[in-house]
């Protein structure tokens, strides 16, 4: 007994020295509020939580920061967690709570309220996804592309500009003969100077539906076709006054249907060719109906018209496909139109001596957007990159201007540590996103943006990895519509699987994550053995009472651990019926998608409407809706997930932190800058247990 005593008090006094280090070592840590078991309790499940968030079980991660406020209310670093988990979750409206209740403890004049105060701004104020140029707001110089660095010549006398997919531009330098790819920081990373002869004044650039590019060149009077890379491939006409011929041919543009339109700026008409350079037809010359041109240079397709610009008429005129003219389109307040560009919401960019205007082609409302320069600057081509920049070809003064919205300069980039991996600690692997205020996400950085430290350390032994946009396929799972509606569509389901299969089978790197059957109860398909009969679906699981919802939030949380790549494919009728968003309401879904990267593709089967819900989803990620019987298939759809924009990026490090066998918390932070913006978030992880 004497000896089991002793045991006894021995073991009181050991616990009661761990509990008092516990709690001190709690005090040095994030969590700080309360004292003894609950502060301990508290602690652990906001380990427990961040580790749970970290695995993309946000459920799970709400649950154990709810109860650590339980056990230590009005904790700030808790209540932030608790709003990212929620905000992961789509429910911006109670994240927003959370973090409100956050940035009142922290304080507006301290660091992580100031960040967190940013945080809420953003969201709180947040429209639009896509990178439209139609909001009324005002774009400034924001930075140069200069074609001189001291007394080295870079390039000379850009003409034109083409934005690329990873943020980069080509630019034509007509004074230096070649074209040049810019990058987003304006370091030269590709040079092209056309086939052995080279380019003879190159003027204008254009992409073709197939990727390859177009490449006017003025005084050889021909046109180049290169491939995806600016290799030269062939040409298209030559120098003349019959049928495909050319005197000084200047802008280009392609159709919606993939014919190229020359504007012959020597023979004052415009020609137009099929993809592979057949002459077609010309037209411009004057008659009954048209004045004629007098200096023709601008030109822009969309919407079954042609828009081409005169620079002494100062005016744009429109045609349709056939050369048949239609009218002045913009006649009043332009001064001496150049480059038009045809914006993907409907909108034309034009570029006016030194203005950047913007013209709404349907009530032929002309705004302008900014100015480049002064008087004596003349642009000669504009066009919006995929940042939501305007590049501005400024010819006179040797140079690409980046024009970028006042707002957006103001406030800066939106950056987000999405997740980090510990499980090999010390090799840590952090995933984070960055954004402009509006989520459109920006592309083309690397690592001369990036500033990455471990508790105010930079971090040892960075590696940058492969950019999400980089990424060269995609993710993507399939929400299969079971109402009565397609139970008697199910041989278009079948149709619709070939097409999806057929797509995918040409891509790279893209596969099928999960099929999953939006039944009244939704479930995942078996998809590994047939595709399509999983898609076709057995005849029980239709039903009048099917749930769009929550086989959308399904196939969305199917997709959280996936490529940066990744997209819910929804396959229906389109109409959604009356129990679409029981459990989860239509904003909350868009919230969930947009906020994982997750974009809402939708291929309609049947000759029905189109929900305005569908629609909106598609708005709100990025992505499209398209009918399954069309002439050019669904094929088009399936591919363009591999061009989604992905503003993720990846570091690995090693941290060189203390872990407490696991239970520290070891803080991390990221800082971007690009031009005169920028943007920082900071989070921390525990290690796993040792």
């Amino acid at each position: 007994m004497i000896v089991n005593k002793a045991f006894f008090v021995l073991t009181v006094f050991f616990l009661t020295v761990s509990l008092n280090a516990q709690d001190e070592l709690l005090r040095s840590g994030p969590v700080t509020g309360g004292t003894g078991a609950g502060a301990i309790t508290a602690a652990e499940e906001f380990r427990l939580g961040v580790h749970a968030y970290n695995r993309f079980a946000y459920n799970e991660a709400i649950l154990s920061f709810e109860r650590a406020l339980s056990f230590s209310p009005g904790e700030a670093i808790i209540l932030d967690w608790l709003g990212r988990a929620y905000y992961r979750s789509g429910f911006e409206e109670i994240a927003l709570r959370q973090w409100r209740a956050a940035f009142d403890i922290y304080g507006r004049n301290t660091g992580v309220g100031m960040l967190l105060g940013s945080r809420i701004e953003t969201v709180a104020n947040r429209r639009v996804l896509m990178p439209f140029a139609n909001d009324g707001v005002r774009y400034v110089e924001a930075g140069r592309y200069p074609g001189r660095y001291d007394n080295i010549i870079l390039y000379r006398q850009p003409t034109s500009v083409l934005s690329n997919n990873d943020g980069s531009a080509w630019v034509v330098a007509y004074g230096s003969n070649e074209l040049v790819r810019i990058d987003v920081n304006g370091i030269i990373r590709d040079r092209k100077r056309g086939p052995m002869n080279g380019f003879d004044r190159p003027y204008d650039i254009v992409r073709g539906t197939d990727g390859r590019l177009y490449v006017s060149e003025y005084r050889g009077g021909r046109v180049s076709i290169l491939n995806s890379n600016g290799d030269w491939l062939s040409y298209i006409g030559s120098r003349g006054l019959g049928n495909g011929q050319f005197v000084g041919p200047q802008n280009l543009t392609i159709d919606e249907d993939g014919y190229l339109y020359v504007v012959d700026y020597g023979n004052r008409r415009i020609s137009k060719f099929d993809p592979d350079g057949a002459f077609i037809l010309s037209f411009g010359q004057r008659s009954a109906f048209f004045p004629g041109f007098l200096s023709p240079t601008g030109i822009a397709a969309g919407d079954g018209r042609i828009y081409a610009a005169d620079n002494l008429a100062r005016a744009v005129y429109m045609f349709d496909p056939n050369g048949n003219y239609l009218g002045r389109l913009a006649a009043e307040g332009l001064k001496g139109p150049e480059s038009l560009r045809f914006q993907s919401d409907g909108m034309i960019l034009a570029a006016d001596t030194n203005r950047i205007l913007l013209i709404e082609p349907h009530s032929a409302i002309v705004r302008e957007l900014g100015l480049a320069g002064n008087d004596r600057t003349r642009i000669i081509c504009a066009d919006l990159d995929r940042n939501g920049n305007v590049l501005a070809a400024n010819f006179d003064a040797s140079e690409v201007t980046v024009m970028t919205r006042f707002e957006d300069l103001a406030s800066g980039l939106f950056v987000q540590i999405r997740n980090i991996y510990a499980e090999r600690f010390p090799a840590v692997t952090v995933e984070f996103t960055v954004e402009d205020r509006l989520r459109r996400p920006i592309l083309g950085l690397d690592t001369n943006n990036f500033l990455i430290t471990e508790d105010g350390v930079t971090a040892a032994n960075q590696v940058f990895l492969l950019p999400g946009n980089r990424y060269s396929g995609a993710d993507v799972s399939i929400l299969v519509e079971r109402s009565e509606v397609t139970a008697n569509m199910r041989d278009d389901l079948s149709a619709a699987s070939r097409d999806i299969s057929r797509a995918l089978s040409e891509m790279t790197n893209a596969k099928v994550i999960s099929v999953v059957s939006a039944a009244a109860q939704p479930r995942r398909e078996i998809h590994d053995v047939s595709l399509e009969n999983a898609i076709r679906g057995s005849s029980d699981s239709f039903s009048p009472r099917w749930r769009f919802d929550l086989g959308l939030r399904l196939a969305a949380t199917d997709l959280l651990s996936a490529a940066p790549k990744r997209s819910v494919l929804y396959i229906g009728s389109g109409a959604l019926g009356d129990m679409a968003f029981e459990q989860y309401s239509l904003s909350q879904m868009a919230s969930y998608l947009a906020n994982n990267g997750i974009v809402f593709n939708a291929v309609i089967v049947g000759g029905g409407q189109i929900s305005a819900s569908i629609e909106y989803l598609c708005r709100e990620t990025g992505g499209k809706t398209m009918h399954l019987y069309r002439s050019q298939g669904i094929g088009s759809l399936v591919k363009s997930m591999a061009d989604i924009p992905s503003g993720s990026y990846s570091y690995t490090y090693t941290s060189q932190r203390p872990t407490d066998f696991g239970r520290a918390w070891l803080p991390f932070d990221v800082e971007v800058y690009l031009m005169e913006r920028s943007g920082r978030d900071n989070t921390g992880y525990f290690p796993p247990l040792e």
